[in-house]
């Protein structure tokens, strides 16, 4: 589990703990929206998106676009803007009982005031199964939902 906070800007060469043997799209990862590149429309100064972003408002929602395209580095600043729990996992390996472990721990954490956001990397790869067991923990507020896909969710999402 990694806790989202405010990294301090570094350079490559400077030593930071937490960072030390992290891969370099890691070390480079946009820290604050204004890095943020692309998607102007998007992301620009006082935009809808960007503004709920900035004030820790901005709900559950499925990143869609091509690999490199920032869709994990955006889940982290929504994690650190909304002074959230960042978990991460891949839709693909992630069993019924761990969404419901998570879901436990992050249930804990709201009680006492902080919210976990669930990253899920390749969330087309999510079964009918794994959508019914998050669906209600999405509802309630225990977790906020933050899907990646490379693939069209319209046509790849479960539907009932």
């Amino acid at each position: 589990m990694l806790k989202a906070k405010k990294i301090q800007k570094m350079s490559l060469f400077e030593e930071n703990e937490e960072l030390a043997f992290a891969p370099l799209a890691t070390r480079m990862r946009p820290r604050e929206i204004a890095e943020f590149v692309g998607q102007e429309h998007l992301f620009a100064e006082g935009s809808p998106i960007r503004t709920a972003i900035e004030a820790g408002k901005l709900g559950s929602a499925i990143l869609w676009g091509p690999a490199g395209s920032g869709k994990t580095t955006l889940a982290h600043l929504i994690a650190v803007h909304s002074n959230a729990y960042f978990e991460a996992r891949s839709a693909v390996t992630v069993g019924v009982a761990e969404i419901r472990k998570i879901a436990q721990l992050a249930h804990q954490k709201q009680s006492s005031g902080r919210r976990t956001l669930l990253f899920l990397d390749e969330i087309h790869g999510f079964n009918r199964s794994q959508q019914d067991t998050l669906l209600p923990y999405v509802e309630d507020g225990t977790l906020t939902l933050v899907g990646a896909t490379t693939e069209n969710p319209f046509f790849v999402i479960a539907t009932p």
